[in-house]
């Protein structure tokens, strides 16, 4: 019983400061210093909820920015199911699927360079990428500013505006936000 009793009072010490106390402290100072982070990185417009900047929509139409394929189940950008298709770059069902997605790519973009950007083509490992290159950005412009009759520079802007730069040049790429822009195009031709 001597050996126990320490035993128990050290396994109830250890639960409360590691199964309440720490999450609590962590979960409070998340709030306080990265509260947009800590609730999801949420984008509203007009009091609503649109989604998040981390997490990609299926945007098909020919007006709006495209982001990433998605791999995910059932749905593409499924969050439940986050998940790249685990196929090898050897896996002939690969070559199948990116043939496929470059052929759609090249028919709903006439316009544009034959050449289509890899991130355009190729799915993410999580597959719920909400963000793209600036290069794959600038390819769908042409698209984008027909089918919505607008030049291409003010989409341009809109694109150069919803671009995020690393904080230290080195570590990373500009990415842009692709839900940004299709809600700032939207918000273009709002009433």
């Amino acid at each position: 019983m001597t050996t126990l009793r320490p035993a128990i009072l050290l396994l109830i010490l250890l639960t409360l400061i590691t199964g309440g106390l720490y999450p609590l402290v962590t979960t409070l100072l998340g709030q306080w210093w990265f509260p947009t982070q800590a609730n999801g990185s949420l984008i509203f417009d007009s009091n609503v909820v649109r989604g998040s900047s981390l997490i990609g929509q299926n945007f098909t139409q020919p007006k709006y920015l495209q982001g990433r394929p998605s791999a995910t189940a059932e749905t593409p950008y499924n969050p439940m199911a986050s998940g790249g298709s685990n196929l090898a770059g050897s896996n002939p069902e690969l070559d199948k699927v990116i043939t496929e997605r470059v052929t759609a790519l090249r028919a709903a973009n006439p316009q544009a360079n034959p050449e289509v950007p890899v991130d355009l083509i190729t799915a993410s490992a999580s597959g719920l990428d909400g963000q793209i290159s600036p290069e794959a950005a600038a390819w769908q412009i042409p698209r984008i500013a027909k089918a919505r009759n607008l030049p291409e520079q003010q989409i341009a802007r809109l694109v150069a505006e919803n671009t995020t730069k690393p904080v230290v040049g080195f570590i990373g790429k500009p990415v842009v936000n692709v839900l940004l822009v299709n809600l700032a195009l939207d918000a273009l031709q709002a009433p």
